[in-house]
């Protein structure tokens, strides 16, 4: 070195020597300087920069943005349901030496001057919700945004629910969770994160409820004073704080409302409310005969049959093995004929293979993740090396939606089953992509921070939009294991790779139950535990349960063959290693076959109470299933239950969920109750220990329930109901029940022709009187002969009965030990007159 040289290096900048790793800066709203109002939006900007947006989309729905200059700020949603529109609002905006005070008919925001905190209050000025600390950031000059955050006060007596299937010990109070979609197979009681990411809770305090969905796909965490301060928060690793504050005062309609907000599905067809059979794997062709042959021999009712990924031709998507599935048109077409829907397996992972027309398809549209320098993402997933499709490209949705095209047109394949879809990677202890792919994000690139929650979900919108696209006069039907919010739209859920022991029977309770709370009533799980084999006792206590889910599913991992030729055992120990894993309703001995008949036999029972459970889910958002504090938040006892659950509006579930168990204890809630199986009345507030025998779940109906009840049949479509069946409760007071009717498939129902039956009941048992009117809605005819009416828990001998005007006789069924009193009408009936 010269010395020239050596004086240059002496002169550089002495700022030089300290350079850091990173720079960090941390952002917090300070005082307010300026104030505006659009219309129904409104921003309020700090000294600092930070701007607060606040849009009134309902007298109950509030939109809280904090941006800065350097934000991306755009409306766009996957979660928000593109059809939402917002209502016309009276709003009142008042200024103090304090705060800004913005109020709706049912809301009042304040949002104070010195560091933009939000204060929510009902109508009467009750308190609702309050930041103790309001908008914080950290970001850095490398690494970017690293979190965003608010922080709220929990007041002690506060209970929180929701965030999907998140299942800690009671409500979500004092624990801390985590979304990141997860492959979590045999996942136990506690882990987290788990499949799929829903970002919305509802808060209960002093009988009054409110909702909070962070909008923000990026990894977020929520704490429910788990450090028991007083404090709750909500974060994400990235984006922007972008929440929706919703009012209820119920908790059901904190629901609604998010539901509105989010979007629903379509109403199913009325075959997948059926039971489903599935195991990984059902192959070959004559082993799928035989099953759908030993169903209809044995006289146990199922609608669907699924096939798993060894259908496909080296797990390439969809492609058949052709070996194992010489005709597969001719085989679906023959289950068809017996009353089976097929539905098969589609993974996002594909094979890596240039004689392979889907990857090589891909490649050339250039369809596939990428890195952030360019290059393909290649993963293992079940091939060694498999691409991923970008479902954030809609040219690659469309793409996707048109693969189905030779499955659904010429195979006749009745619906779509996408697994795997967090995505799940193999060999990394991620178990995804990693987090710098890049993805389109409908022209908002991104990396896969940012897209990693979202992927599931609109791998299934994709795979939703080729059922649409290829059979537009059907109802489509998809399972999807990961998803995010607002994915409902899409796809039923399952809770994904449980096990086959006694805690993950209360765990699918649970899962169930929160995640028809968060927006997913097309929920059900693997009945009878996919990882390992359940007893006979287990399978059937989990089958009871399974009844009241709306996905009624059997599906476990069952025993690989393909696996046990690698170990080369010979056929016959083959054959007893399958035999040993199998999980069909007959599969655990007569006795137990008997029982499961008449299980699965009351769900189709009970198909006309689900199906109009789902009219009310799907029109108004209403959950399906929901924990007994949606329906009596200000009991204190039912608030406390975890096992018992309402399924629909009017029927209380009281599963068996503990090995040997055959009594359960029951708290009924207010109002009178009827035991199902024996209509003996119970009053409410009171708890009760009931038979639980192995043969029968107890669940009991509401007094003034107007219960229809349909044929047993070997599947929904062996032939139209020649009967409606109508229980009917008796109450002291007046009731409404419903009953929604349409062809169970297509939109016929979209134009008028449907039926929604509007029961009134009115009671008195002073009077000893009871009148039951009908009022009907739509053009839809059901072929019904008569209608079969059951009073139950009539307070008094009838004298008179009355159908529209004209005295009809009556029975009294004498064998029952609470007296059933049973007559028959024409099904047009419009009014019912007992005295």
């Amino acid at each position: 070195m010269g010395k020239h040289e050596s004086q240059e290096k002496k002169e550089l900048p002495e700022e030089a020597d300290n350079r850091k790793e990173d720079i960090a800066k941390e952002l917090r709203p300070n005082q307010i300087v300026d104030h505006r109002q659009d219309g129904q939006h409104l921003s309020f900007t700090g000294r600092n920069g930070i701007t607060l947006h606040i849009d009134v989309l309902s007298d109950h729905i509030i939109r809280v943005r904090y941006l800065t200059d350097s934000d991306l700020q755009t409306d766009f949603s996957y979660a928000v349901d593109p059809d939402f529109a917002a209502d016309k609002v009276p709003i009142e905006i008042k200024e103090t030496a304090i705060y800004f005070r913005l109020s709706t008919p049912t809301l009042t925001c304040r949002i104070t001057k010195k560091k933009m905190k939000l204060h929510f209050y009902d109508s009467k000025g009750r308190t609702l919700c309050e930041d103790k600390e309001s908008y914080y950031r950290r970001e850095s000059l490398m690494k970017g945004i690293s979190e965003i955050s608010i922080t709220k006060k929990a007041p002690p007596a506060a209970s929180y629910w929701g965030l999907g299937d998140k299942v800690p010990e009671g409500n979500l109070r004092g624990h801390a969770f985590e979304n990141w979609n997860t492959d979590a197979y045999g996942y136990e009681r506690g882990d987290d994160p788990l499949y799929r990411s829903i970002p919305f809770y509802a808060a209960l305090h002093e009988g009054r409820a409110y909702g909070i969905f962070l909008d923000n796909p990026y990894r977020t965490y929520f704490d429910f004073d788990s450090n028991e301060d007083g404090i709750s928060s909500f974060s994400a690793k990235g984006g922007i704080m972008d929440y929706y504050f919703i009012h209820g005062p119920k908790l059901t309609d904190v629901t609604q409302r998010y539901s509105r907000l989010t979007g629903t599905p379509e109403m199913p067809p009325m075959w997948a409310l059926g039971y489903h059979q599935s195991r990984w794997s059902y192959y070959p062709e004559s082993r799928v005969r035989k099953l759908a042959d030993t169903f209809r021999g044995k006289q146990i009712p199922c609608d669907v049959l699924y096939l798993d990924i060894d259908y496909m031709d080296d797990y390439r998507v969809f492609t058949w093995n052709n070996n194992r599935f010489p005709d597969p048109k001719k085989l679906i077409g023959d289950l068809k004929e017996k009353g089976f829907e097929t539905v098969v397996m589609v993974d996002p992972g594909i094979k890596v293979d240039k004689d392979y027309t889907v990857y090589q398809e891909g490649r050339q549209k250039d369809y596939f993740c990428k890195r952030a320098d360019g290059d393909t993402m290649i993963a293992p997933v079940w091939p060694p090396e498999c691409v991923f499709p970008d479902f954030t490209n809609p040219d690659v949705r469309d793409w996707w939606g048109g693969l189905h095209d030779e499955l659904i047109n010429d195979r006749q394949v009745s619906g779509i089953w996408n697994d795997m879809n967090e995505p799940a990677v193999f060999e990394v202890k991620s178990k995804t992509l990693p987090e710098s792919i890049r993805h389109d994000f409908d022209g908002h690139p991104c990396s896969h921070r940012k897209a990693h929650n979202i992927y599931g979900m609109q791998m299934a919108r994709a795979s939703w939009q080729g059922l649409k696209k290829h059979r537009p006069d059907k109802r489509p039907f998809l399972l999807t294991r990961a998803n995010f919010a607002g994915g409902q739209r899409y796809a039923a859920l399952w809770t994904g790779d449980n096990i086959a022991d006694w805690d993950h029977l209360k765990l699918a309770n649970e899962q169930c139950q929160r995640l028809s709370i968060s927006g997913y009533s097309f929920v059900g799980s693997d009945i009878g535990g996919f990882v390992g084999k359940p007893s006979a006792e287990l399978f059937t206590r989990w089958l009871q349960l399974g009844v009241f889910h709306p996905l009624f599913r059997n599906h476990s991992m069952g025993y690989n063959i393909e696996g046990a030729a690698a170990v080369k055992k010979d056929e016959v120990e083959l054959k007893k290693a399958q035999q040993d894993m199998d999980q069909e309703p007959w599969s655990f001995g007569k006795k137990y076959t008997d029982i499961n008949r008449s299980v699965i036999g009351l769900r189709y029972r009970l198909l006309h109470y689900l199906y109009t459970a789902f009219y009310h889910y799907t029109e108004h958002g209403r959950p399906i299933l929901r924990p007994l504090s949606y329906g009596y938040q200000s009991d204190e006892a039912a608030i406390e239950q975890r096992d018992q659950f309402l399924f629909g509006d009017k029927i209380l579930v009281s599963p068996v969920l503990n090995k040997g168990q055959t009594e359960v204890d029951s708290y009924l809630p207010a109002g009178d109750w009827y035991d199902f199986r024996t209509n003996k009345a119970y009053g409410g507030r009171q708890n009760y220990t009931v038979d639980a025998p192995l043969k029968s779940i107890p669940f009991f109906i509401k007094a003034g329930t107007v219960l229809p009840l349909r044929e047993v049949m070997q599947h929904t479509s062996e032939r139209k109901p020649e009967r409606l069946e109508l229980n009917i409760y008796f109450a002291d007071g007046q009731a409404t029940s419903h009953l929604y009717e349409d062809s169970g498939d297509g939109y016929g129902y979209r134009d008028g022709n449907y039926q929604l039956t509007t029961f009134l009941l009115e009671g008195n048992n002073d009077a000893q009187r009871l009148t039951l009117t009908a009022e009907r809605k739509g053009r839809f005819e059901p072929e019904y002969r008569s209608a079969d009416i059951s009073l139950i828990g009539l307070p008094f001998v009838p004298s008179s009965v009355m159908v529209d005007g004209h005295s009809v006789a009556f029975e009294e069924d004498s064998d029952n030990a609470h007296a059933v009193y049973r007559i028959s009408a024409s099904p047009g009936f419009a009014e019912l007159k007992i005295s």
